[in-house]
C-alpha cells in the first residue's frame, strides 16, 4: 500500500528538525496520550473485570448456589426429607443444612458481634476457599462438640489463635423446635483459623459444628435453611421448577443471581461509565494528531509542491501523510498495549510498594470486601480498545492528509 519513497518522506516528516521542534512536540504529546488512553483503558477494565469475577468467585465458594429456606422464618425440622429429594434433582450436587444466627463474641476484654454458622464439618472444610487458607488445631480438631473456626480478621480483632478459649453468648431461637428463649453462653476452642480473602466474612463470621449450633441458638433438630450447589450455577433457572416441586411447599427459594442482581449491575454500569469517559483521552489525542499534521502540512506547503513538480501524484502525497498520523496511532496503541498489560499484571505488586513507601492504605478491605487488586485480563476488551485507538488514529489523519494533497503547488511556491 505504501512504497519505499512514501515511508522515507513519512517517517522523516516526524522527526523533529530544526525550527520543527513545535509540531513534532506536538505530534509527541498525541502519542503520549495514546499510549496513556490505551494503557489505562486496558487496566481499568482488567480492575472491573477482575472485582466482578473475584468477588463472585469467593461469593459462591461460601454461599450456595440456592438456598431453601422456611417461610415465615422459622426453622425447618424435617430438613432431612426435604435434602434427599433434593438431592434426587438431576444437576444438584451438594444439599447442604446451615444453622444461621448472631451472637457475641469476647475473648479477655475484646469482644465483637459475629454471625454464627452452623455446618457439618465435612462440608465445611470440603470448600475450597477454606481448605486451601486453613490452620487447624490438629486433624480432626473441627468435628468436637466445643470447636469454632473464626477467620483471620476476627482472630486478630479478638487477639485469639489456634487453641485459644472463645465465649459465644447468642439470645436463643423462638423456633418450631426451639428448645430455650433466652440467651445461651458456651466456651469453645478455637480449633481452626481460615482465611477466605473475603473481609465481612473473615472478621464477622464464626463457623460452629452443626450440632452446637443448634444447641447455642436452641434450635433443637431444626436448620435454618438448606444450602444446594449446582452443576452449573449459570443455568439455575432451567432446574428451577424440578427444585420448587423436590422441595414441596412452605418453603422459598433464592439463588446466587437473586443475591448478586444489584451488585452485578451496578458492576456493569461502573464498568461502561469509566470506558466512555476514559476513552475521551484517546478522543483528545487523536484531535491532536489531526492539529500536528494540519501545522504539518502548512510547514511542508513547498515541500509538497515541489514533490508535485518531481511527479509525486496526490494520492502518494495522500498516502505520505496518512502514513505519518497512522504511525503515531500504531506506535501509541501497541505502546499502550504493552503498558496497560504489564500495569494489570503487577498492579498489586505495585499497590503494596506505594503503600509502603507512602505509610498509606491504597486499598482499604473494608470498603471492598477482598484483602487484594484483583485483575483480569479480558482479550475481548483489550482487542476493542485497540481497536478504537486505531480507528480514530486513522480516521483523525484523513482530514490533514486529503487537504495536503488537494494543495496547489503554484499557489504553494507563489511566495517563496
Amino acid at each position: 500500500m505504501f512504497n519505499a519513497f512514501e515511508r522515507t518522506v513519512a517517517f522523516r516528516y516526524l522527526r523533529a528538525r530544526r525550527g520543527q521542534g513545535f509540531v513534532s512536540l506536538i505530534a509527541g504529546f498525541s502519542l503520549l496520550g495514546i499510549i496513556i488512553g490505551v494503557a489505562t483503558l486496558i487496566t481499568v477494565t482488567s480492575v472491573m473485570n477482575g472485582f466482578q469475577t473475584e468477588l463472585l468467585a469467593r461469593f459462591l465458594g461460601l454461599n450456595a448456589h440456592v438456598s431453601v429456606a422456611p417461610l415465615g422464618g422459622r426453622d425447618m425440622g424435617d430438613y432431612e426429607e426435604r435434602a434427599d429429594r433434593l438431592r434426587g434433582v438431576d444437576g444438584v450436587t451438594r444439599v447442604l443444612p446451615v444453622v444461621e444466627g448472631q451472637a457475641l463474641a469476647s475473648a479477655g476484654r475484646a469482644a465483637a458481634g459475629v454471625q454464627i454458622r452452623g455446618e457439618r464439618p465435612e462440608d465445611f472444610l470440603a470448600r475450597p476457599l477454606i481448605a486451601q487458607n486453613l490452620q487447624l488445631q490438629a486433624p480432626g480438631a473441627f468435628t468436637g462438640g466445643d470447636a469454632v473456626a473464626i477467620g483471620r480478621g476476627l482472630a486478630e480483632k479478638l487477639g485469639l489463635g489456634l487453641g485459644g478459649k472463645l465465649t459465644l453468648l447468642a439470645p436463643g431461637a423462638a423456633g418450631q423446635g426451639a428448645q430455650s428463649a433466652g440467651p445461651t453462653a458456651r466456651a469453645f476452642t478455637v480449633a481452626a483459623i481460615f482465611d477466605a480473602g473475603l473481609y465481612d466474612f473473615d472478621t464477622s463470621v464464626a463457623v460452629l459444628p452443626l450440632p452446637a449450633a443448634q444447641s447455642l441458638l436452641g434450635l433443637g433438630q431444626g436448620v435454618s435453611r438448606l444450602d444446594l450447589m449446582v452443576r452449573d450455577p449459570d443455568r439455575i433457572g432451567e432446574i428451577a421448577m424440578a427444585l420448587q416441586q423436590a422441595a414441596g411447599s412452605g418453603v422459598r427459594f433464592l439463588d446466587w443471581k437473586q443475591w448478586l442482581s444489584g451488585y452485578l449491575d451496578i458492576v456493569a454500569g461502573q464498568r461502561n461509565v469509566l470506558f466512555v469517559i476514559l476513552s475521551l483521552i484517546v478522543l483528545v489525542a487523536a484531535f491532536n494528531i489531526i492539529s500536528s499534521l494540519i501545522m504539518l502540512v502548512k510547514e511542508k506547503g513547498a515541500d509538497i509542491a515541489i514533490l508535485r513538480t518531481m511527479g509525486a501524484t496526490r494520492g502518494s502525497i495522500l498516502r505520505i501523510f496518512f502514513l505519518a498520523g497512522a504511525t503515531i496511532g500504531v506506535i501509541g496503541t501497541l505502546a499502550g498495549l504493552g503498558l496497560g498489560i504489564a500495569l494489570a499484571d503487577s498492579l498489586e505488586t505495585l499497590r503494596q510498594w506505594l503503600q509502603q513507601l507512602t505509610g498509606t492504605p491504597i486499598f482499604d478491605p473494608r470498603q471492598y470486601s477482598l484483602t487484594r487488586i484483583p485483575t483480569e485480563i479480558d482479550t475481548a476488551e483489550v482487542l476493542l480498545v485497540c481497536g478504537m485507538a486505531l480507528a480514530l488514529s486513522l480516521l483523525a489523519s484523513i482530514y490533514p492528509a486529503w487537504r495536503a494533497a488537494r494543495l496547489d503547488p503554484v499557489e504553494a511556491l507563489r511566495y517563496e
